[in-house]
């Protein structure tokens, strides 16, 4: 395939084209994400090849590729990826939190970049993960295409411009917190998803799991459980709205509702020198001191290319943790539920996601929505109540929960004892 080379990841990619010696993607997931992916790696990026597929369904994975036109090689065991020398880069697109914690785990023990299209997973363990993966001399990134790292990369545009990044954000068209897969379910067979996945997108979950990570890769936190979600007809009405003094004091990640074009991710920069303020109201960004950066959309499965590109020939991740959770989800009960309920997790009938400050969900043993699929109430719920950890039982042996623990280990985050438990004893302490 011929290619214009306009930056230094197109010469490096034609002359591995030029040198049959393409980037070589392992993909991980047959959903409809995966499929697309795998259409779009499959000879039409130049210099890089899918070279092969792991699914738990791996007869569905034949399919996929086979409606997709494209060949590559099939299997139902991930370790065979995260270990074999002919695989340069890992690309994860279960959307499953605990399978992907398996797969993420065995990838950077393998020595593999890792290319994250599971915000579910990277919400609830990113930071763990960012830091096992620098320890593995491995890079772990979410993409350019899906809003945190459309808004990643216009936060490095703000810092290339000399101003100061005070907020980011989802443009958002819709929320409703009580869509189910019931009455996402004609939406989700029009466009061949899953209706788990419509679900949380229309219920306000993927926007919080979003909002988070992006809150753990720039420090911004959440002004308010939810966040504000200020409404108007364009990103610079509706963002006029947000709080200056929380913009200013830390920064913060929130959405826009219902802003035209409904899609995309936004950036705010603030600048206070009147001569910067004149040349910026001068090139039509306003007259500030709060300007808005925008990228009216996001194309996914289309950029995840460039994300591969820039994990494997610069090392560098779009979006990323820095360090210690900032941001994280919890779990709100979305319809009255008995005691007994196994709660269905996210994109489900029985509980949505709504982001909070880090130490708040940890402070309050909120527990994470990324955790929640599996867990048996131990007490009635009331729709729109939070859910903690005190509230359920959680599934046995599974890897997430033991990831959560460490991940409170590494960054020494404690947490709260469970009530009526001894204050006097460390080993009591949860870190959860």
């Amino acid at each position: 395939m011929e290619s214009v080379a306009v930056t230094a990841l197109d010469l490096e990619l034609a002359q591995r084209e030029r040198e049959g010696s393409p980037v070589r993607v392992g993909l991980v997931g047959a959903g409809a994400m995966g499929q697309v992916i795998a259409l779009q790696l499959s000879g039409g990026v130049c210099g890089m090849r899918l070279a092969a597929v792991a699914s738990r369904a791996p007869a569905r994975a034949e399919q996929v590729l086979q409606a997709a036109g494209v060949r590559a090689a099939v299997t139902g065991d991930v370790g065979r990826l995260c270990g074999a020398p002919e695989i340069d880069v890992l690309i994860e697109a279960s959307g499953d939190v605990e399978y992907g914690a398996q797969v993420a785990t065995q990838a950077i023990a393998g020595r593999k970049h890792l290319v994250l299209v599971n915000v579910e997973l990277d919400a609830t363990v990113g930071p763990l993960l960012k830091a096992r993966a620098d320890r593995a001399g491995v890079v772990i990134t979410g993409i350019d295409g899906d809003e945190p790292g459309v808004a990643m990369n216009l936060v490095r545009l703000v810092q290339t411009l000399g101003l100061r990044p005070v907020g980011a954000g989802n443009v958002k068209g819709f929320l409703d917190r009580f869509r189910t897969p019931a009455t996402q379910q004609r939406f989700a067979e029009q466009w061949g998803v899953r209706p788990w996945l419509a679900t949380a997108a229309a219920d306000g979950t993927k926007l919080s799991l979003e909002a988070a990570v992006l809150g753990n890769a720039t420090g911004f936190k959440v002004g308010q459980r939810g966040m504000y979600g200020p409404q108007g007809a364009q990103v610079r009405d509706a963002v006029e709205r947000l709080p200056l003094d929380q913009l200013l004091n830390g920064g913060l990640v929130d959405y826009v509702l219902g802003a035209a074009p409904p899609a995309g991710a936004f950036v705010l920069a603030y600048e206070e020198h009147p001569l910067k303020r004149r040349w910026l109201s001068y090139l039509k960004l306003g007259e500030g001191p709060v300007y808005v950066l925008q990228t009216p959309y996001h194309l996914p499965h289309l950029q995840v290319a460039l994300t591969v590109a820039r994990a494997v020939l610069d090392k560098d991740a779009t979006v990323a943790p820095r360090g210690a959770p900032v941001c994280d989800v919890l779990t709100v009960a979305k319809q009255d539920l008995d005691a007994g309920t196994v709660l269905d997790g996210i994109g489900g009938f029985g509980c949505y996601g709504v982001i909070d400050n880090a130490e708040v969900v940890r402070g309050e043993r909120l527990l994470p929505i990324g955790v929640a699929r599996g867990c048996r109430l131990r007490r009635a719920a009331r729709r729109d109540e939070p859910i903690g950890y005190d509230d359920v039982d959680l599934p046995d042996g599974r890897l997430v929960d033991r990831l959560r623990a460490e991940q409170a280990a590494e960054f020494a985050m404690r947490v709260p004892a469970p009530a009526g438990s001894s204050t006097n004893s460390r080993r009591q302490e949860w870190t959860v």
